[in-house]
């Protein structure tokens, strides 16, 4: 997992025209228009670092070829929860797909965040211009969203390349992966208002690494005794999971409905969340 704090950006006269597109063009909610110049500084500050906006997708390609394809050789054909014999890489490419949203969007709303937040005093500066604490809510959390939405497209890309996409559904995967790192980064960020030190980042990865692993990432749902099956369906990275590997399977049905309202409520709560202590932390 891979994670980069974005310096700010040098103050110039004028802003490039190929920016200044990109930002009109984010899907900013309605009242908080003035959030996309934060989004646009963060994309002029990253316009020398896209290294490490392109290295977030390599950890879950990696995953997809030593595990899907290597293991998969072994495995052969997984029964997934809906009775259907898959090859094990067709089986796990959703999951890690679900994944590469999820680790974009939060780890770019914890630790970028909390280093403008803390030791940057970025958001002190944003707020003696006209943006609010809501702006900078959900500015910040449209550029995690945006990052994490980049790693899910590359990702999908290699997996189709891959041979692993099999299902013309697959098109509204990239949708929900965008839906997925909406939730996570606005969780993230709300969380990470909360954090005093480094330190407290600990418990980031201790959320993190459990979900990845135990969210029928690797094996169905089924596979799991019933008391850790019944946890594990409450968990976000489930849901994401659950979508994502339904629509590039192919088994589309009303079922999906509730994962997609399980991220939208997690995504709204977040950025709800987040809004209000920005504006605790910063106007108090």
């Amino acid at each position: 997992m891979t994670s980069g704090a974005g310096r700010p950006a040098p103050s110039t006269g004028t802003t490039p025209r190929a920016v200044s597109v990109v930002a009109r063009a984010l899907p900013v909610p309605a009242g908080a228009g003035m959030a996309r110049i934060l989004v646009e500084r963060n994309v002029l500050a990253f316009r020398r670092g896209w290294v490490l906006l392109l290295s977030g997708f390599v950890e879950p390609v990696f995953y997809l070829f030593s595990l899907g394809i290597g293991l998969g050789a072994l495995l052969q054909t997984v029964t997934t929860d809906a009775g259907e014999q898959v090859p094990y890489a067709v089986f796990v490419a959703p999951a890690l797909l679900a994944a590469s949203a999820m680790n974009g969007a939060i780890f770019d709303s914890t630790f970028n965040v909390f280093f403008k937040l803390k030791f940057a005093r970025l958001y002190d500066s944003v707020l003696a211009t006209p943006l609010g604490p809501r702006d900078v809510a959900v500015g910040e959390i449209t550029w995690a969203l945006m990052r994490g939405t980049l790693y899910s497209t590359a990702f999908l890309l290699v997996a189709a390349a891959a041979g692993v996409v099999t299902s013309w559904w697959a098109l509204l995967a990239l949708p929900g992966a965008v839906l997925i790192g909406f939730a996570f980064a606005a969780v993230g960020m709300w969380a990470t208002t909360y954090m005093r030190s480094w330190t407290d980042f600990d418990y980031v990865t201790l959320a993190i690494q459990p979900l990845f692993l135990f969210s029928a990432t690797f094996y169905p749902l089924a596979a799991y005794p019933d008391a850790v099956r019944a946890v594990v369906a409450w968990t976000p990275l489930y849901h994401g999971v659950a979508l994502e590997r339904a629509l590039m399977l192919g088994d589309v049905g009303p079922g999906l409905l509730v994962h997609v309202a399980y991220l939208v409520v997690m995504g709204l709560v977040g950025v709800l969340g987040a809004a209000r202590r920005i504006e605790r932390l910063l106007l108090s």
